[in-house]
């Protein structure tokens, strides 16, 4: 059976009810969405592709398909977005750029505009970063999220709808669960990534690819106390919190993990703490966006 194909047109940049619907999804139904690179998809076009900071116009970052309708999505539940596969697109983008990311410009002159780009070539998996080094690819969906409650959030920010959330585990085997805050759900995804490091440090951030990713959708009634974006994986639950300071979100990602395994797990919320202290995985996944991710993670062996 062929897969649907939703393609990479009347991109977005904000996630919002005031779109109309650029496709229907139907629960369970494969569906392949087309994602534009993270920039301006004519601006790298080959490894010789040479770029500077007036390549690009803020906030018109992170390209998004959508708003795609879940059918059947009600405010008030949630759906469940299984990534099955992503393929690649041969040329990706990385670099560097003031006024972003760990050190920002503060660590040089302030005198000198510090910025760099490097497109890299994708191929056989791996990462071609130069001619010695390579580096395994790991696919990922860095934007994915639902219209907000209420208006209109840039594609560059996000918040409890999801967003530009840029968790490395949101690629191929993962489930993400999204609080739906309108029926239809209004999803948008893009802003692929082939491979992020912690943090996503340099401004710029991980190596941005257009890509073409393969999910279906599921529809669940949302448990009460889940106010953030979840996700699962073979062996894993995992929370992700949003805000500035770090420990702001982090402290969102842990207090939703507890809720998680006193609602559903059986523990005490009590025992739910003290048990993070034992077992959690946790990290910032990235701090260059508006408001930083922490992840807190468990594994599935120590719940169960």
């Amino acid at each position: 059976m062929t897969t649907k194909v939703i393609k990479k047109e009347n991109l977005k940049y904000q996630m919002t009810t005031a779109d109309d619907f650029v496709a229907q999804i139907s629960p369970g139904e494969d569906v392949t969405i087309e994602c534009e690179i993270a920039y301006n998809g004519g601006l790298v076009t080959s490894l010789d592709a040479k770029l500077s900071l007036d390549d690009f116009r803020y906030p018109f970052f992170n390209p998004l398909t959508g708003p795609i309708e879940v059918k059947g999505a009600k405010a008030g539940q949630m759906i469940c977005v299984r990534i099955k596969s992503m393929e690649l697109d041969e040329i990706g983008l990385t670099g560097l750029m003031p006024h972003s990311g760990l050190f920002q410009e503060w660590i040089f002159n302030r005198e000198t505009e510090f910025s760099r780009f490097k497109p890299v070539r994708i191929a056989d998996g791996f990462v071609h970063w130069d001619e010695k080094r390579t580096l395994p690819v790991a696919p990922m969906a860095g934007v994915i999220g639902v219209a907000p409650a209420y208006g209109s959030i840039l594609s560059l920010d996000n918040g409890e709808h999801g967003g530009n959330i840029d968790v490395q585990e949101m690629g191929p085997g993962c489930t993400v669960y999204l609080p739906v805050n309108a029926d239809g759900a209004y999803f948008y995804i893009g802003d692929c990534h082939a491979r992020q490091g912690d943090g996503e440090v340099c401004g710029v951030g991980a190596i941005d690819v257009g890509a073409r990713v393969t999910l279906a959708m599921d529809i669940k009634e949302r448990p009460a106390r889940m106010t953030w974006p979840r996700f699962q994986d073979e062996t894993h639950i995992g929370t992700v919190g949003l805000g500035r300071p770090l420990e702001d979100a982090m402290r969102v990602a842990y207090r939703e993990m507890i809720y998680w395994l006193a609602d559903e797990y059986g523990f005490s919320e009590p025992d739910a703490y003290m048990l993070l202290s034992s077992i959690a995985e946790g990290r910032a996944t990235q701090i260059m966006n508006p408001k930083s991710t922490y992840v807190c993670k468990v594994r599935k062996d120590f719940i169960s």
